[in-house]
């Protein structure tokens, strides 16, 4: 029992204080500190980088129906688009396993997150004008609420910077909080000011979705309407479909590589912004 409880006393703190996952290669930096808890981002340079460049850059967040979840999950889309000239990132923020929180406070997470990677542009060689939010799942609905749901920010933090990003790369992204929708019975009653799809308006950001047709959370349907009400306000959508496929499809080593399918066309949609260029060079890395 002794040995258990030093332990339990040595890794917990690691566990609930410190840095979730080291990924080779990546830099960890601390972008918030909420009582105990820091949290990190896992920042991957393209070769050659320096402090003093203004690339595009993407903040991707994980997974895990606002429970759990690893920054490892978007690995290897960062380790891609870092090869392919951007400052690619992926996230930790909090969750109900690890730190007891609900979805709002993965919200302020994923705010302060592209707020400290704005505010930070110039030691990061970043263009603060061309930053991107990714995320799969509860990371896409993290994504899509820093792009489209006002409000919900951290207190003390510098409003003055904005913490919407500039475009949205989003992988079977929950982001319908309606009673029709995704995780509805965590949320309300302030579900409305959490979900995306309720919150689009005039200046969204343009958005890539990548969606299963057998999604048994998120529904063909959500994803057309979502369209249709980014269209509507004049904001640009693009919408993959994948025949077949189920939640979680696009992740790397799942079954039939949709990986790289969804890799490469996140890449056009990338560089139809200006943000890339030449073709897609996923598949080809070995070649």
């Amino acid at each position: 029992m002794k040995n258990l409880f030093l332990y339990l006393s040595f890794v917990l703190p690691l566990a609930c204080f410190g840095q979730l996952v080291k990924l080779e290669g990546a830099k960890a930096v601390q972008y918030k500190q909420v009582g105990e808890t820091k949290l990190f981002l896992h920042v991957f340079n393209p070769n050659g980088h320096r402090d003093s460049d203004q690339r595009p850059a993407i903040v991707f967040f994980f997974g895990g129906g606002w429970n759990g979840g690893t920054p490892k999950q978007f690995d290897p889309h960062c380790r891609y688009l870092a090869s392919r000239g951007m400052v690619a990132i992926t996230a930790e923020y909090r969750v109900k396993s690890r730190n007891k929180t609900t979805p709002f406070e993965c919200v302020k997470d994923g705010k302060s997150a592209i707020r400290w990677v704005r505010e930070n542009a110039g030691k990061l060689g970043v263009d603060s004008r061309r930053i991107a939010a990714g995320g799969g799942s509860a990371g896409g609905h993290v994504a899509a609420a820093t792009g489209n749901c006002l409000g919900l920010e951290e207190k003390g933090e510098n409003l003055k910077i904005s913490s919407k990003p500039d475009a949205l790369v989003l992988f079977n992204p929950v982001y319908d909080n309606s009673a029709k929708g995704f995780g509805h019975n965590r949320v309300k009653p302030r579900w409305k000011e959490i979900s995306p799809m309720h919150n689009i308006a005039k200046g969204s950001p343009p958005t890539v979705v990548f969606l299963g047709t057998k999604d048994k959370l998120i529904p063909v349907s959500t994803a057309k309407e979502y369209e249709k009400r980014l269209v509507a306000v004049g904001s640009r959508s693009v919408l993959h479909l994948y025949e077949g496929a189920a939640h979680g499809f696009f992740n790397h080593g799942r079954k039939g590589n949709a990986y790289s399918d969804t890799v490469g066309k996140m890449d056009d949609f990338l560089n139809s912004l200006g943000w890339l260029k030449g073709e897609p060079t996923i598949g080809k890395e070995s070649k």
